[in-house]
Order: C-alpha cells, then sequence, then structure tokens
C-alpha cells in the first residue's frame, strides 16, 4: 500500500555536489525544471507533467504520485537525473477500497508492455488516480486526454488496444474488471442502444 507523504522543498545542494534543488514555487516553473533535466525516455513528459501538476494543487494525486519514498527517488533518479524531491512518511491509515486498488493495479500490470521499470510505477499512479472522482487524464494532473492516451499506448498497450471505441478510461478499466468476473453491468444489448452512451464514451473536457 503506498505510504502517505508529503512533499517538502528540498534546500539547495551543497556545491561540491551535482544535485539539483527543484524549485517548487510554481507548477509550470517546475516542469520547465523538470523537462530540462529529462532523461530523454518515453514517459519523461508525462511523470513532468504529473509532478507538477500535484505540487501545484492540480488534479488528484497524492504527494509523491502516491509512490513511496524509494520509489519516488528512484522514479527522479531514472527520469530526472541531478534533481531531487523529498517526501516525507506520515501516518498512514487504512485504505477502505484496497480491494479495489488491487483489482485495477492488477489488471494494469497485467497488460504492461515489460520494457521498464516505470510501468510498475505508471500502473501504481494510474490506479490512485482512478479513486478519485473526476475524469482520469485530469485526476493524473495531465494537461489533456490525449497525454493519457499516450500513456496508455506506452506503457499498458495490450490494454490500449482494446479500447476501440475510445470509452472514458476508467469506464473502460471497470468494464473490464467485470468482464474478467463474468459480470454484465450493462443492461443494453450494446453500447450504441445504451441510454448511458454519453457517461461511458461523451467527451472528457
Amino acid at each position: 500500500m503506498p505510504i502517505e507523504a508529503m512533499l517538502v522543498r528540498q534546500m539547495p545542494a551543497p556545491p561540491s555536489t551535482d544535485k539539483v534543488a527543484l524549485r517548487v514555487d510554481h507548477n509550470s516553473g517546475l516542469f520547465a525544471e523538470l523537462m530540462a533535466h529529462a532523461a530523454g525516455l518515453p514517459n519523461d513528459e508525462i511523470f513532468a507533467q504529473m509532478i507538477a501538476s500535484q505540487i501545484g494543487g492540480v488534479g488528484a494525486l497524492p504527494p509523491g504520485l502516491g509512490l513511496n519514498e524509494k520509489d519516488f527517488s528512484e522514479l527522479l533518479a531514472c527520469h530526472f537525473p541531478g534533481t531531487e524531491l523529498i517526501i516525507r512518511n506520515v501516518q498512514v491509515i487504512d485504505d477502505p477500497r484496497a480491494l479495489e486498488r488491487d483489482d485495477v493495479l492488477g489488471l494494469l500490470l497485467e497488460h504492461r508492455a515489460n520494457s521498464n521499470m516505470s510501468e510498475q510505477w505508471m500502473a501504481e499512479i494510474v490506479t490512485a488516480a482512478c479513486m478519485a472522482s473526476d475524469h482520469l487524464w485530469q485526476d493524473l494532473g495531465l494537461w489533456s486526454r490525449e497525454y493519457l492516451s499516450r500513456l496508455m499506448k506506452l506503457n499498458f498497450p495490450a490494454l490500449a488496444a482494446k479500447n476501440v471505441h475510445d470509452m472514458k478510461w476508467k469506464k473502460f478499466f471497470y468494464k473490464q474488471l467485470c468482464e474478467q468476473e463474468g459480470i454484465n453491468a450493462c443492461r443494453a444489448p450494446s453500447c450504441e442502444y445504451c441510454a448511458d452512451y454519453l457517461n461511458c464514451f461523451g467527451p472528457e473536457d
């Protein structure tokens, strides 16, 4: 279970080190600073948007993007080498949706691309955002739904390929989980004839 945490500003590093203390006073400035140190990996921009948004109070992700201290530090070292943000552990509370989280996380990991460790981190982050109530791209702190589609294709391509009708991603995940359990929660013979069509396929502005 991810450890709840709070971000604190990193004090300037001594001149003898090559760590860059990130300024967290403005999310767009932080995004630019992160990208200036990006490693050139496919997920760099997506992670930078999430981190900058979370620190700027945008989206629904907890500090550290819902990762524990070790994983968040490794994410920074992998994607933004030479930068540092510190998260502090606070009291961990029981999660009444733990089983639901496990199901969503399992679905994502089952369909990961198996290219690198970033997919594991991304699965945990997306799972955390699925517990919030807005559109998934907004809860993740991404700048548009386009970036969420890119995230899915990069990290979970087999799952993304199943969303042939561009269903809203949260609803798509839970539909996949229901189908795995043999549950048909929709009464309409097909999505085309369902009265809730716009709830599943409408715009996510």
